[in-house]
């Protein structure tokens, strides 16, 4: 089992969500979080003044996958998150030892 994690545009969060869907993945977990990578923020005008926005708004979605499905899933993620814009986000991929469904029990995949 592998957790990947995807750091996209809060607005991609939909077409991500239902591009794992189309795969067959459960669940997953959307937080909103904010951030920044080469895009180093921006500057933004209110009232006359000027802001320096050193975070950014992001998604950061969660998803547990059987080691199967672990390319498919990066690959939706991909198209669904891409905009061809800087601050398209990263994905990171990490092992899961276990997976524990509190409800039944279940283990493993079946927790999935």
């Amino acid at each position: 089992m592998k957790m990947i994690t995807a750091i996209i545009k809060p607005f991609k969060s939909d077409d991500v969500r239902e591009a794992l869907s189309e795969l067959g993945v459960n669940g997953m977990t959307v937080t909103e979080v904010k951030g920044f990578g080469r895009q180093k923020g921006h500057t933004e005008l209110y009232r006359g003044a000027e802001y320096v926005i050193d975070f950014l708004p992001k998604a950061k979605i969660e998803v547990a996958v059987e080691d199967g499905l672990v390319d498919q899933a990066i690959e939706a993620i991909c198209n669904a998150a891409r905009t061809g814009q800087i601050g398209d986000g990263k994905i990171f991929v990490t092992n899961l030892e276990q997976a524990i469904r509190i409800r039944t029990s279940e283990t493993g995949n079946d927790a999935l």
